[in-house]
C-alpha cells in the first residue's frame, strides 16, 4: 500500500468514525423526539431529517458552503472562535456528513424504538420509572438493534459520500482527500490502476464494516433481547 493510498483511506475512516460517533446521540434524541412528541412541528422535523435522501448532495455542499463562508454569519462566527474557516478543512467535512448522512442514523433507530412493546415500557412505567429512566433504562436497550444498523449505515454512507465532501472540503491532501474523491481524481487522471486501488479498498471496507454489524447484532441475539 503506497503511502498516498494509507494516508486517503485513514482520513476517510477518521471522518466516517468522528461522524458516526457525533451523530448517534443526535439521532437518538431526534429520533425520540419524533416518536414521542405529538407537536405539529414534528411534521417539519421530519420533513427536515429526511431531506437529505432525495435533495442532490451537491445541493447540501453547497449551501453549507454559502452558510460557513468567512463573510458569512455563521462562517464569520466559527472564524472568530476557532480561528480558521470551517470550509475546505477536516471539521467542514465532519459538520457537512453529519447533515447529510442524519437520516440514515435516525431512520432505524426511530423504526426500531417504534417497535418496542408497549407492554415493556408500561412496566418499566409501573415500576416507578419517570419518562426518561424508562427511555434510557428499557427502551433503548430493546432498541439496539436499530442504533447498530444506524452505526453501520451512517459509517458506510460517509465512507461513500462524495458530492457534500467535494463542495465542502475540496481536494486538499492530507485534510480533506477522502477515497471517493481520490477515486474520481485518478479516474480524471486516466489513472486507472489507482482508482482500483481506491475501490477494492473502498469495498473491502464495506464488507468488513457490514461483517462486523452483523457479528453484534449476532451476538446481541444470542444473549437475548432487553
Amino acid at each position: 500500500m503506497s503511502p498516498e493510498l494509507f494516508a486517503t483511506l485513514w482520513l476517510t475512516l477518521k471522518l466516517a468514525g468522528v461522524t458516526t460517533l457525533c451523530l448517534l446521540p443526535i439521532s437518538i434524541i431526534l429520533a425520540r423526539c419524533l416518536c414521542e412528541c405529538r407537536s405539529n412541528w414534528v411534521l417539519l422535523l421530519e420533513i427536515i431529517v429526511t431531506l437529505p435522501i432525495v435533495l442532490p448532495p451537491t445541493v447540501i455542499g453547497f449551501y453549507l458552503l454559502q452558510i460557513f463562508a468567512p463573510q458569512a454569519l455563521a462562517g464569520s462566527w466559527w472564524v472568530a472562535i476557532f480561528g480558521q474557516p470551517l470550509a475546505f478543512s477536516f471539521s467542514g467535512l465532519v459538520v457537512g456528513s453529519i447533515l447529510y448522512s442524519l437520516p440514515f442514523a435516525v431512520q432505524p433507530i426511530q423504526t426500531a424504538i417504534r417497535g418496542v412493546s408497549p407492554e415493556l415500557i408500561e412496566s418499566g412505567r409501573a415500576l416507578g420509572g419517570s419518562a426518561s429512566k424508562v427511555f434510557w433504562g428499557v427502551v433503548l436497550p430493546a432498541a439496539r438493534h436499530g442504533i447498530y444498523s444506524g452505526a453501520a449505515l451512517s459509517f458506510a454512507h460517509t465512507v461513500g459520500e462524495f458530492g457534500v465532501v467535494l463542495m465542502l472540503g475540496g481536494n486538499i491532501a492530507g485534510e480533506t482527500r477522502v477515497a471517493s474523491i481520490a477515486l474520481f481524481d485518478a479516474t480524471q487522471r486516466l489513472d486507472y490502476a489507482s482508482a482500483h486501488q481506491y475501490a477494492i479498498a473502498l469495498l473491502i471496507i464495506a464488507a468488513l464494516m457490514v461483517l462486523v454489524i452483523a457479528g453484534l447484532r449476532r451476538y446481541a441475539d444470542s444473549h437475548g433481547k432487553a
